[in-house]
């Protein structure tokens, strides 16, 4: 990213740019602010194309036109899926694009053995964008609430990303939120976050792990049946119960063989308070109680998907099931 950054800056740009990876925001970012750069409001000398099945030769005639009254002509294409399949006739012209001429590829998945890939690597850069650390969501999250003269703890920040995620557009929305909530204080508080943000479902299942961990029967089903009222949808429900009580799992076994909470959240591919989470959850149950619970979520949805029993009544019956006492 730092090389996109002293580009833009500069405006010393090279001839071909793929921005990729998993965090929309900072995509959405620095495509905007190239645009902006090289373009700016001049719509003459810039070309969008956006999707599948993109006409490659519309692209190349745009491409070897020059600029109007302009020193450079932008081509931006999103989402193409060009650097999957299909990119070999845009790779070989990659070799001879005009001076005056720059590309601009937005991508979520690229495979890096295609020709597209090694074609723009060749003729530019690559600027890789993936989720971001908890410090570094940090310090920028902090930056957003400085900007608006609020202040907000080391401690009441992780509760905040711990509840809301690691998703920075999300994140994001509920900051704005946070601000107009506490528009008459310097200082965000825990009671804020609880009062206006929204809880992203990866962390309500970290409640209802919980309850069940406790056989809190009452909670464990309160938490489902208010999923259930904001309408979603009891497949997913159990998908995101058997996905945690498989990290639990793993998180249990790395754990045993004396690995870190950093090394547990590499080999596992999760953020580091996701880890601890899960280490920590992990403790309240056994090996075999957490291979038998994620054995019976299985079960569970095979027999939703092959109509033995009502989606909604089934996730609820696995649920009666593991938080019940004795």
């Amino acid at each position: 990213m730092k090389t996109l950054s002293e580009d833009i800056k500069s405006g010393n740009f090279k001839n071909a740019y793929l921005i990729c990876g998993e965090e929309e925001y900072l995509k959405l970012n620095y495509k905007r602010q190239m645009i902006q750069a090289i373009a700016g409001t001049d719509t003459m000398n810039l070309a969008m194309y956006e999707g599948k099945g993109i006409d490659i030769n519309e692209v190349i005639d745009s491409a070897d036109t020059a600029p109007f009254f302009a020193e450079h002509k932008l081509i931006v294409i999103e989402n193409s899926g060009l650097f999957k399949s299909g990119g070999e006739e845009l790779a070989e012209y990659m070799k001879q694009i005009p001076e005056t001429t720059i590309f601009l590829f937005v991508e979520q998945d690229v495979d890096k053995r295609s020709k597209m890939y090694k074609a723009v690597k060749n003729a530019g850069y690559i600027c890789e964008i993936g989720r971001q650390t908890e410090a570094t969501l940090a310090q920028w999250a902090a930056g957003l609430f400085a900007a608006d003269q609020k202040r907000i703890t080391k401690s009441t920040m992780s509760y905040l990303i711990a509840n809301v995620g690691t998703d920075m557009e999300v994140l994001s929305r509920e900051i704005d939120k946070l601000i107009s909530y506490a528009w008459d204080r310097n200082t965000i508080t825990v009671e804020d976050i609880d009062a206006v943000c929204i809880k992203q479902i990866t962390v309500r299942i970290f409640d209802m792990i919980d309850a069940i961990s406790v056989k809190n029967q009452k909670k464990t089903l309160d938490s489902y049946y208010e999923l259930i009222a904001e309408k979603e949808p009891p497949m997913r429900i159990l998908f995101m119960i058997g996905r945690q009580f498989n990290l639990m799992l793993q998180a249990k076994d790395l754990s045993a063989r004396g690995m870190s909470r950093g090394e547990i959240a590499k080999a596992m591919g999760v953020q580091d308070f996701i880890a601890g989470k899960c280490m920590n959850q992990s403790r309240n149950f056994s090996g075999r109680e957490l291979k038998m619970a994620l054995a019976e979520s299985v079960k569970t949805d095979e027999m939703i998907k092959s109509g033995g029993i009502d989606e909604k009544i089934g996730v609820e019956m696995l649920l009666v099931k593991y938080s019940q006492k004795g």
